[in-house]
């Protein structure tokens, strides 16, 4: 019997993929390595065409907000409204793009590089920002092609005999829930930048970016369940970095700093991650987070100086950016009057179990 399916290619696929671009951000001296690998894994699709205009997409969101946020950033910093209004803005029509636009995927990368570009500078106020720009781009680029590479070459051989199923086109048009559902992750994006000016919150970026992504949901879900999908993603994204996390330790204590257990741990952990996230079941987004975690634990920017410091702050900063978004959910679920009220169950019926 032949073991052997589309399911199994891909994650064979994304784990080439991974590997490809942990050398490609090395070669390119990128600054951020494991930001690359998880560009790597996310660009992936099972047709070589939709892999390329994915990448394409992404490149060209990063550029363009890298460019947005070197021109501006040095006009915000200094005066706190300012940048408050200027991510809240990004944000807002960031996500909304994301969520309704054809061209979701640049939309979404627009957004998030210019967000990270920002936060990163107040954290480092010190680093220059052409710097910020330039790794970002470099990431995603070695990211990107690597991703290319990897599924034109599949593509060529072995999707000949295991081919792969295509995504369905997002619709479209002007959609005003999705507008309101873009504005609460702009609410939770300026809670988290004011709360920086007061205390020393670790990565702020990946805050930022967790924000983000967990309010990135299908146009469809939006209205009356869209709180509780949000409220979902977050518990799946904790449960999912928590357990990536936790075998990235293993193989960081194992390794000792040697390389090739780094390498296998990231393999078998890219490897678990895209088996979830292809199950077709409602956890698939614990796959993803589960890579995240691995990633960011097992890629370190050096493998000569690999250890937990920066992994456990960039997922302090993931639930940091769960802890102040959760807030925001609630105030704004509970205060919408548009909100279905409660009905009481009449006598002798069971009622909201």
């Amino acid at each position: 019997m032949d073991r052997i399916d589309a399911r199994t290619i891909d994650e064979a696929e994304v784990v080439a993929s991974v590997l490809l671009a942990i050398l490609f951000a090395h070669l390119l001296h990128a600054a951020n390595v494991s930001w690359a690998a998880f560009s790597g894994y996310m660009v992936m699709r099972g047709h070589a065409d939709e892999t390329v205009v994915r990448g394409i997409l992404r490149i060209v969101g990063t550029v363009v907000g890298g460019l947005l946020a070197l021109v501006v950033t040095p006009w915000l910093l200094p005066f706190w409204p300012a940048q408050a209004i200027a991510l809240a803005a990004v944000c807002t029509v960031s996500l909304y793009g994301a969520i309704t636009a054809k061209r979701a995927y640049a939309w979404l990368f627009f957004g998030l590089t210019f967000v990270m570009v920002v936060l990163d500078k107040v954290e480092h106020p010190a680093h220059p920002l052409l710097g910020f720009v330039e790794t970002r781009v470099l990431e995603v680029v070695a990211g990107t092609v690597a991703c290319m590479v990897v599924s034109l070459a599949s593509t060529l051989t072995l999707r000949r005999r295991w081919p792969a199923t295509r995504a369905k086109p997002l619709a479209g048009g002007w959609h005003p829930p999705a507008l309101r559902h873009a504005a609460q992750g702009a609410a939770a994006l300026v809670l988290l930048s004011g709360l920086s000016q007061f205390l020393e919150l670790p990565a702020l970026a990946q805050s930022a970016i967790t924000i983000m992504a967990v309010m990135l949901v299908p146009v469809s879900s939006l209205g009356a369940a869209g709180f509780g999908l949000v409220n979902r993603r977050i518990l799946y994204r904790f449960i999912g970095c928590s357990a990536g996390a936790i075998l990235a330790a293993l193989f960081l204590f194992a390794a000792r700093g040697w390389a090739p257990v780094l390498i296998l741990g990231t393999i078998l952990g890219v490897a678990i991650g895209r088996h979830i996230e292809n199950s077709g079941k409602p956890i698939a987004y614990v796959g993803t987070q589960f890579v995240l975690a691995i990633l960011i634990i097992l890629v370190p920017d050096s493998y000569a100086q690999a250890h937990l410091a920066p992994g456990w702050e960039r997922l302090a900063g993931i639930f940091i950016g769960m802890a102040v978004l959760e807030p925001v959910l609630l105030i704004w679920h509970f205060a919408d009057p548009r909100r279905p009220k409660r009905v009481e169950p009449e006598a002798g019926t069971l009622g909201d179990l």
